[in-house]
């Protein structure tokens, strides 16, 4: 299950590259292109794209999504020419990039978007499935957080019959980080205070 190469150079490279990737803080740095001050200081205090898009700007939305997604993407697509190892050490290295940058005094994302271009080097039928579940969730109850949550946890068991047990291990690590990142979403779910999909400030 564990790829015999993790333990290795190319792995701790991938690592590397990944966090460097993962670490680069696009809603940040797009909404203050666009001239909309620090994101972090309305919503829920995140960069990711749900926060952006609660400053009424579904381009920047977009545009951090795919930013946050495609940076995940690439760690794993550079660090796979190396091995099955490597680009499961990429694959953790901008996960925890993203949730941890050191340029934001390691105090960044959720790693939702992150985590769909991690499905899309690793497995597109996997992401396909991720989709499935979050937009009927988010359709139907306009939650982006409980979509997310419930979305990561199916994807492991996804990946596992997908005969991918390395990237199912390493997607049963990330959700529980993921599920860690949303514990004041599931609080305010509990109390039936979480801001819903679209909804500004």
């Amino acid at each position: 299950m564990i790829p015999a190469d993790l333990a290795t150079l190319p792995a701790l490279a991938g690592l590397g590259i990944g966090y460097a990737l993962g670490s680069i803080p696009f809603g940040l740095i797009f909404t203050r292109i666009a001239g909309l001050g620090d994101v972090r200081s309305i919503g829920s205090g995140n960069i990711g794209a749900t926060n952006v898009l609660r400053t009424g700007r579904k381009g920047l939305a977009f545009a951090t999504l795919l930013g946050d997604a495609l940076k995940g993407t690439a760690a794993v697509l550079i660090a796979a020419q190396f091995g099955e190892g490597p680009a499961i050490a990429a694959g953790l290295g901008a996960f925890l990039g993203h949730l941890f940058p050191v340029w934001l005094g390691f105090k960044g994302g959720k790693g939702v978007a992150t985590l769909i271009g991690l499905l899309i080097a690793f497995s597109p039928a996997a992401l396909l499935a991720f989709a499935v579940v979050w937009l009927g969730l988010a359709f139907a109850f306009k939650y982006s957080s409980l979509s997310a949550l419930a979305a990561s946890a199916v994807t492991p068991l996804v990946l596992w019959l997908l005969g991918l047990p390395a990237a199912a291990l390493l997607f049963v690590v990330l959700g529980l980080l993921l599920w860690w990142k949303h514990a004041p979403n599931i609080k305010r779910l509990a109390a039936g205070t979480e801001g819903r999909i679209g909804q500004k400030g």
